[in-house]
């Protein structure tokens, strides 16, 4: 219960559920700047979908050249899968694009680091420009990231 001057308020789940929304559905972007970021963000969706059913099912060889065990496979798989899936949920596609983001850069430094003498060293040329992409995105949905986390604290 909040207690506001004289009165008193009850504020139930579902009033909470409700006041997320309606932050997040206010810090949506322009038109035409989420035409753009939705352009960009569902083959970006379709693609991680499809690396982390890769990475889930096979990519063996790439994660035991990296040395960590294969339990980085399941954990990257399964973080490209709920990232890509996010992307192409409204409220979440601010967040996911910071997690892929994130995901990339750490792709980045092991395939520059750890694998850069073996085959899947070259990789560091698509996985930077991804993450460059990823950075964007999330930048361009940072006001609903914003009424996300605000939403999260009440």
């Amino acid at each position: 219960m909040k207690q506001t001057g004289k009165e008193t308020a009850v504020i139930t789940t579902a009033g909470r559920v409700t006041t997320a929304r309606l932050a997040i559905r206010e810090a949506r972007p322009r038109r035409l700047t989420s035409t753009l970021l939705w352009a960009g963000q569902i083959p970006l969706a379709v693609a991680f979908v499809l690396f982390g059913l890769a990475k889930l099912t096979g990519q063996v060889q790439e994660f035991a050249d990296i040395g960590a065990g294969q339990w980085l496979r399941y954990f990257v798989g399964a973080a490209e899968l709920a990232g890509g899936i996010g992307l192409l949920t409204p409220w979440l596609a601010g967040l996911a694009a910071a997690g892929l983001a994130a995901d990339m850069a750490g792709a980045t430094i092991i395939n520059a680091t750890v694998l850069h003498s073996t085959t899947y060293g070259s990789l560091v040329w698509l996985t930077l420009p991804l993450c460059a992409v990823f950075a964007l995105l999330a930048y361009g949905r940072r006001q609903q990231i914003k009424g996300l986390w605000a939403a999260i604290r009440r």
